[in-house]
């Protein structure tokens, strides 16, 4: 029998191995943990985090006016004429008020109280977390007639707060200078800032928000370039509706609006149809973004629904020969809204605070949405018919795509056991590591085909342009065989039936040439996922591929550029390296003659015209896809190794779906409009 091994206790794990953070160390240490990341998004939370404590005051009715400014070095200053952080010594902590808010995680007015009955801060880390990831920060105080001011270095106090002044204002002043080491890119995004802030009016009406970029200095004064813009809208985020619905058709002549409270919960709701398919529906809860949605958006549906069924048949407009009731989806097509509930102790899910998990909410609004909406309704009976007339055209779509569901799945076209015949698949089944081509044509596809590893890269070539789906339901995109065969390649389905987590390729790229057919197509495409598979493009699975538009030769010596610019870098490149090879063998020849280098070399020179300089380069440009040879465009487009392509993303949803209505549209006068303001942007147009 072997002996058995004594288990030595280890030496190297002790009570000196358990590491305890005190203080701001822990936001320090972990910042995803706090802010999400340290990316750029990250770095902006920084500026949502103080913001929303002065947003916090304005909703407990003690701030009108919020200033955001953007400072040289990357310092941004926020002030609001709110009530101002108290500054006297705190009863726990023995240190003011103001240095316990500012260097303590979960301290703040808004766990209990009367400090706040509604805020967003559900944690109480905001601006501690703010002074923690910052290299400096100062907390300016305006209150009790004097001005107190304080400043941090890394979160931490450099002196106690002390009275600077007088002043007959109330507010606070918060200044800060992110840390580099804690972020890796410091560049403060004027549109992502402003597109908050604008945001952040609607859901507080009344209340004036400006942010100023003064980051540009135009002398040594320190006068600074300045570019301002403010907010206040007093109808709330019925005028936010409106903002969403700039120039597009609409349904009801304006959008309902519902204001309640119940049980200490605000509810506002406001809501408008479109001439289009899409539904954009935005939620808040105590003015944070809720991106999943929650119990407000459970509760607004079920009445939406509810009401707009009851309403139809009762005023004879739904009969059974429609097809019965109108369900959730017939009633959300086309429609926008945007739902804001402020409650004082809302239950977000995780930390990242994208899903509402009150219970009682959903109740709140159902009885909230039910009664305003039945009101507008039976005071507004031609809207009233309009919304319920678009609604059961939706429903006599959904009822025909249905049946064009059935029947081409009877055909076995989208079930994903017949694969189109175009299709040349990849060999491997890993999704993760799959990427599906879609390529212009046969001819590029026959390229593509050849050039391609086939362990990990399929290839599905498109004849011509496919359907505009701009406005096009399913019933009548699968009538377009092109389309079918795309769908079928996935593996996703689409529609009702569409799970994206069934797809077989984690890469799909769009390959089209570079001219304006290429484009053309390419628009198509991005057109049909983003009206009809957006779960893509949200997990990062589109991409469009970039080919070179041109090829560069010099004796063996091969390039490719991806623009004008590239194009004109190498050509110099090129003509340097033939210039830097005729002066050494001038050199050379010089000396054996015993001659003087130098002038025989700038004699050379003088002698080359511009044009003889660029002989013997060779520039080819490519209009199609279909002129590269298959090693050529394998070497410039396919091999991960050397291509370049774009990842396409939305960082802005509704500026998105305006553009795509703009130019996809049936509209023919706001995409003239738009051909005209941007044509001068336009470079290298290819007709």
């Amino acid at each position: 029998m072997p002996k058995k091994k004594e288990l030595k206790p280890n030496s190297e794990y002790s009570a000196k191995s358990i590491q305890v953070l005190e203080g701001l160390e822990p936001v320090r240490k972990r910042p995803g943990m706090y802010i999400g990341g340290t990316s750029i998004e990250g770095l902006h939370h920084l500026i949502w985090e103080v913001v929303n404590n002065s947003i916090d005051e304005a909703m407990a009715g003690h701030c009108r006016n919020i200033v955001v400014e953007l400072l040289p070095n990357n310092l941004v200053r926020v002030t609001d004429n709110g009530r101002g952080i108290p500054v006297e010594k705190h009863p726990q902590t023995k240190v003011s008020t103001l240095e316990t808010v500012m260097t303590k995680l979960h301290a703040g007015g808004k766990f209990g109280g009367d400090g706040y009955k509604i805020s967003g801060g559900l944690h109480g880390v905001g601006v501690s977390v703010v002074n923690a990831l910052s290299i400096w920060t100062k907390a300016e105080i305006h209150r009790e007639g004097k001005v107190w001011m304080q400043e941090f270095k890394q979160g931490k106090p450099v002196k106690s707060v002390k009275s600077v002044g007088i002043s007959k204002k109330t507010g606070t002043i918060i200044t800060f200078d992110p840390d580099p080491s804690i972020f890796p890119e410091i560049e403060w995004n004027w549109n992502k800032i402003v597109d908050y802030l604008r945001q952040q009016a609607y859901l507080t009406k009344g209340v004036s928000v400006k942010i100023f970029d003064k980051r540009e200095v135009t002398n040594e004064k320190e006068e600074y370039k300045e570019k301002r813009i403010g907010f206040c809208f007093d109808g709330g985020i019925a005028s936010y509706i409106k903002f969403l619905n700039r120039g597009k058709e609409v349904k009801n002549s304006r959008p309902v609006y519902i204001e309640k409270t119940v049980n200490d919960v605000y509810v506002e709701i406001s809501l408008q149809y479109i001439e289009g398919l899409k539904e954009h529906l935005y939620s808040f809860a105590n003015n944070i973004f809720t991106t999943e949605g929650g119990m407000h958006v459970t509760g607004f549906r079920t009445a939406l629904t509810r009401v707009l069924n009851d309403y139809g048949k009762k005023n004879n407009l739904i009969k059974d020969k429609n097809g019965g009731s109108l369900t959730s989806d017939d009633v959300s097509e086309g429609l926008t809204t945007v739902i804001s509930v402020k409650l004082r102790d809302p239950q977000f899910e995780g930390q990242t605070k994208t899903k509402l998990g009150n219970a009682e909410v959903r109740g709140i609004v159902y009885s909230a949405m039910s009664e305003g909406f039945s009101e507008y309704l039976e005071k507004n009976p031609n809207d009233a018919r309009a919304i319920i007339g678009k609604c059961l055209i939706s429903a006599q779509a959904r009822l025909a795509a249905q049946a064009a569901k059935q029947a081409v799945i009877r055909k076995g076209a989208l079930e994903g056991m017949t694969l189109p015949g175009k299709l040349a698949d990849c060999s491997s089944r890993d999704a993760s590591k799959s990427e599906l081509y879609i390529v212009e044509g046969d001819s590029a596809g026959g390229s593509a085909k050849q050039g391609r590893d086939r362990t990990f890269q399929a290839i599905l070539p498109l004849r011509g342009k496919i359907l505009n789906v701009e406005k096009a339901r399913i019933d009548k995109m699968l009538t377009s065989q092109e389309i079918k065969n795309l769908i079928s390649a996935m593996g996703t389905g689409v529609g009702e039936g569409m799970n994206v987590d069934k797809m077989r390729y984690h890469r799909v790229i769009i390959m089209t040439d570079a001219d304006v057919d290429g484009s053309h197509i390419r628009t198509l495409l991005l057109t049909f996922f983003y009206r009809n598979f957006e779960e893509i493009i949200k997990r990062g699975y589109l991409y469009i591929a970039a080919p070179p538009l041109y090829r560069i030769s010099k004796g063996k010596d091969v390039h490719y550029a991806y623009n004008d610019e590239d194009k004109g870098e190498i050509i110099e490149e090129l003509m340097q390296k033939a210039k830097d090879k005729k002066e050494a063998k001038s050199k050379k020849d010089s000396s054996k003659k015993g001659e003087p280098a130098d002038a025989e070399a700038m004699a050379g020179e003088e002698e080359i015209s511009d044009e003889e300089k660029k002989s013997g380069v060779n520039v080819q440009r490519y209009k199609g896809l279909g002129e590269m040879n298959p090693s050529q465009l394998w070497e410039t487009t396919m091999d991960p190794a050397n291509r370049v392509m774009y990842q396409v993303k939305v960082e802005d949803a509704n500026e998105a779906d305006k553009i795509f209505n703009i130019l996809m549209g049936s509209e023919v006068e706001p995409r003239k409009r738009f051909i005209q303001a941007e044509a001068r942007s336009v470079v290298n147009l290819d007709v």
